[in-house]
């Protein structure tokens, strides 16, 4: 009979930089789904991983594990083939609200675990929930037939679909353990690969507003996730993007769900269009129903002009319990009680927008977490955003704050006002979409 597993020595081999067994990275993902490991355990063994790292093979092995963890959900039914994107985080990120339907009027269905906020990035499911009674904790038969009568549906992890991942995420999100690229990559392929997927597309983003801030560390991210995911049979391309000034106009749940329905509408920044295609178009190749990027990026234009990727988001919309008449009144979303302009300190041209101090002040605002259990507030954020290169007279608008509390509006006004820079010249931007990977 083998010997107990015991947490705390489990804890030890990685705090002297071990390699983990199978056996032992297993009891840390069953501690985590059954809660016989406490907070504090699982935390430690966190920390433990982001300061010494695993292997590939331990990475491939926690993957593994917390997929595992709960069901493998089975889409056989569906007849189309079936793609997911997951970004790894950033400011002003709406991609995925408006990028999924696109891709499901392509004849391609997308089922999409998404997660919350984690540190000052903002969730795919917090921006859902802005939209009044939009749910996104369906169970998994909820999840089978939203997919069944729409080909899409974008939810959080069920109850069913890695339950370690949902323990541990919220953890690494308020112990400073998010940046860890083992951890980073068993946290979005455990759920990806759950969700019934047959290909999957990663924007891995780096610059100030990203996880990864250097180029170098977010592609060694990129090559990782794509290595896990192939070797545990998903086709699978990374997308590295910048992510030096926020995306789009728009930051804060609401004001990005009208963001996005405006993507819909064919009105979207250029920004945001372009990282939108070039996931899509990666979307559509892989999974077969577009034969080059150029012919996916037509079909998914398509889709706007012709209104079906906005009638995809109705249905979704309908589908998973929001109120379906946000999509033609976005005025319906949550509203700030304070709608105040950032004047600009002089004339000239924004030279830098920092993402980073952009989420900062947003997440003063109450747009974020500090705590797991911290409420978010959906109305508050930052919108109509100038962005690098744009022209501002003195005392021009150089975004308009959205906030529902005095002492945040004032906090989140010097923050803004340090991260929004305008000089004679705009500063020198990476290109948006950097490399394809895989």
């Amino acid at each position: 009979m083998s010997s107990p597993v015991y947490p705390q020595h489990i804890i030890a081999r990685k705090r002297d930089g071990g390699v983990l067994t199978p056996a032992e990275i297993e009891a840390f993902v069953r501690g985590a789904t059954d809660g016989s490991w406490a907070d504090y355990q699982l935390t430690a063994l966190l920390m433990a991983i982001f300061l010494r790292g695993m292997t590939p093979e331990e990475t491939t092995g926690l993957t593994t594990a917390m997929m595992r963890s709960g069901t493998v959900a089975d889409l056989s039914f569906l007849p189309q083939p079936k793609a997911d994107k997951h970004s790894t985080g950033g400011v002003g990120d709406k991609i995925s609200l408006h990028l999924a339907p696109m891709v499901a009027a392509c004849g391609v269905a997308v089922p999409m675990i998404s997660g919350r906020g984690l540190g000052h990035t903002g969730g795919t499911l917090d921006k859902l929930e802005a939209i009044p009674g939009f749910r996104v904790n369906l169970s998994l038969d909820e999840y089978r037939a939203q997919l069944a009568g729409c080909g899409l549906a974008l939810i959080g992890q069920t109850a069913e679909l890695a339950p370690a991942d949902k323990k541990l995420y919220a953890l690494r999100d308020v112990t400073a353990t998010v940046e860890s690229i083992p951890l980073i990559c068993a946290s979005i392929l455990a759920k990806k690969l759950a969700e019934g997927i047959d290909v999957l597309v990663l924007d891995v983003k780096f610059g100030r507003g990203a996880f990864m801030p250097d180029r170098a560390r977010a592609r060694e991210l990129a090559l990782a996730l794509v290595a896990v995911a192939t070797a545990l049979g998903k086709p699978t391309r990374a997308v590295l993007t910048a992510m030096e000034q926020p995306l789009g106009r728009a930051v804060g749940h609401a004001l990005e769900v009208a963001e996005s329905i405006d993507c819909l509408r064919g009105r979207g920044p250029a920004d945001t269009m372009a990282v939108t295609y070039a996931l899509g178009e990666q979307m559509l190749v892989l999974a077969g129903v577009a034969a080059t990027p150029a012919e996916a990026h037509r079909q998914l234009a398509a889709s706007l002009t012709q209104g079906t990727a906005l009638e995809k988001f109705r249905q979704m919309v309908r589908g998973q319990g929001g109120d379906v008449r946000v999509v033609d009144e976005p005025g319906r979303l949550p509203a700030a009680r304070l709608q105040v302009p950032l004047p600009a300190p002089r004339a000239g041209m924004v030279q830098g927008v920092d993402a980073r101090g952009v989420a900062l002040a947003a997440l003063r605002l109450g747009a974020g977490r500090t705590r797991v259990s911290d409420p978010i507030d959906p109305a508050v954020g930052v919108s109509h955003l100038l962005k690098v290169g744009e022209p501002v007279a003195a005392g021009g608008a150089l975004c308009v704050i959205h906030a529902n509390d005095e002492a945040a509006l004032a906090e989140a006004r010097a923050l803004l006002a340090a991260a929004i820079v305008v000089g004679e010249a705009p500063g020198a931007l990476p290109p948006l979409v950097a490399e394809i990977i895989g």
